[in-house]
């Protein structure tokens, strides 16, 4: 396992493309929309991990209601993962929470499910895994 990405949460994806390509250096690689969680994203590569911008595209989307209760700031980190399937079940296993236990497919070509905070210090985590 390894970290995939960091999630910002940010209100305007613009500003903030032009705020970290000057922080780090280097363009977003992919922007991408991803309609059924009311989001647009933008990436930059970070040596072998990956920023990932999200901006609301409505006032009910996830990231809208998260910038309201806590501003803008990090949403979540992510773990690639082999298998997701089988690590959701591990997790389980473990005692874990989930937000939605079956996998969905996410912005950068990846299936994704999220822990739920409440197992996890808080910590809003994603486990995502490369699209065969």
């Amino acid at each position: 396992m390894k970290i995939e990405h960091l999630g910002i949460a940010i209100k305007n994806l613009e500003n903030s493309d032009h705020l970290f390509a000057k922080l780090l250096g280097t363009s977003p690689y992919k922007q991408e929309a991803v309609e059924r969680e009311g989001v647009k994203t933008s990436f930059f590569m970070v040596g072998e991990s990956k920023i990932e911008l999200l901006e609301a595209t409505n006032p009910e989307s996830p990231i809208a209601k998260f910038i309201e209760k806590r501003g803008e700031g990090i949403h979540h980190i992510a773990f690639a993962v082999e298998d997701i399937k089988k690590e959701v079940e591990r997790l389980k296993a473990e005692g874990f929470l989930f937000i939605s236990e079956e996998p969905k497919d996410g912005a950068d070509n990846k299936l994704v499910v999220f822990l739920h905070p409440k197992s996890t210090n808080g910590v809003l985590v994603e486990l995502c895994q490369e699209k065969p």
